[in-house]
């Protein structure tokens, strides 16, 4: 009698694992907390920054009032010589303050860039990535930094093309850089920040146009701080762009400055502005 057929081996209940895809790419590994803020920060000062690529017409239309600040006003009062600068020429006195206010010009109205994204919905598509809001205002700020570097290379071309006398040393242009850039973020930051209380363009615009002739003449871009009214030096003593362009002067032209101060109280002033611009994000785009 033959033996009875094996029975078949039990069937696992359990399924078995698919097999993995093969993938044609592999994923990057995820950065460290630490690397992703200067990450984000860099990638939305790269997409401020394309927008050049589209229109350049502003940093064109942009250059012909400094141009005209150093043709018509510096030339006049180089001749009269009106204002005490030190035995410096009044050109080469005036050429860092107009860089300084070139560079403010840019910033100031920095804000209705980020109410016209409000307005576009783009805003709100930023705030619901993981990107945090100080990334955002970072990133905006110091694309107009950037911008505001352009503007200056435009006019310290046209200066040396007048005869201001100014080092070229790269060390020293670097540092010029970096103080634009941190003034630049400061002011950016102000409009932003005045962007989240005014939440209009229209407003934004009247309170600009208020704040800047103020700001430029109640600095020590035009004249020296000594010939001021007390009032006006009490101002000048809180206005960052003096202690821009003071750094401004101090980097440019070799005359004694207090740089340590104004890089300090520069970078303070970014860092305050980028705080309070992150905190009003969110009211701007309810």
């Amino acid at each position: 009698m033959s033996d009875a057929p094996a029975a078949p081996p039990p069937v696992s209940a359990e399924p078995r694992p698919a097999a993995e895809p093969r993938l044609l790419f592999t994923a990057p590994p995820a950065r460290p907390g630490w690397r992703q803020a200067p990450a984000r920060v860099g990638a939305m000062c790269v997409v401020e920054l394309q927008k050049l690529r589209h229109d350049r017409t502003e940093l064109y239309t942009r250059a012909v009032q400094p141009a005209l600040w150093l043709l018509i006003f510096g030339e006049t009062f180089t001749r009269i010589r009106a204002i005490p600068t030190g035995g410096i020429p009044y050109l080469d006195y005036l050429a860092p303050g107009i860089i300084a206010q070139s560079a403010m010009f840019i910033a100031i109205f920095y804000g209705i860039m980020i109410i016209w994204e409000r307005d576009s919905g783009v805003l709100t598509k930023l705030l619901v990535t993981p990107t945090p809001r100080a990334a955002l205002v970072t990133g905006k700020a110091f694309a107009a930094g950037v911008k505001s570097v352009i503007q200056a290379v435009v006019v310290i071309v046209i200066a040396a093309l007048l005869g201001v006398g100014m080092t070229w040393n790269p060390l020293r242009l670097l540092g010029v850089a970096a103080v634009v850039v941190l003034g630049s973020a400061f002011f950016s930051c102000l409009s932003m920040t005045i962007a989240g209380v005014v939440l209009t363009r229209d407003r934004l615009m009247g309170i600009g146009q208020a704040i800047t002739m103020p700001l430029f003449f109640g600095s020590n871009a035009l004249y020296p701080v000594a010939v001021m009214p007390g009032w006006l030096q009490a101002i000048s003593k809180v206005n960052p762009l003096s202690y821009q362009v003071d750094a401004l002067r101090g980097l440019l032209l070799g005359i004694h400055a207090h740089l340590a101060a104004d890089f300090g109280v520069l970078a303070l002033a970014a860092a305050l502005g980028i705080v309070s611009a992150s905190a009003l994000l969110g009211r701007l785009a309810r």
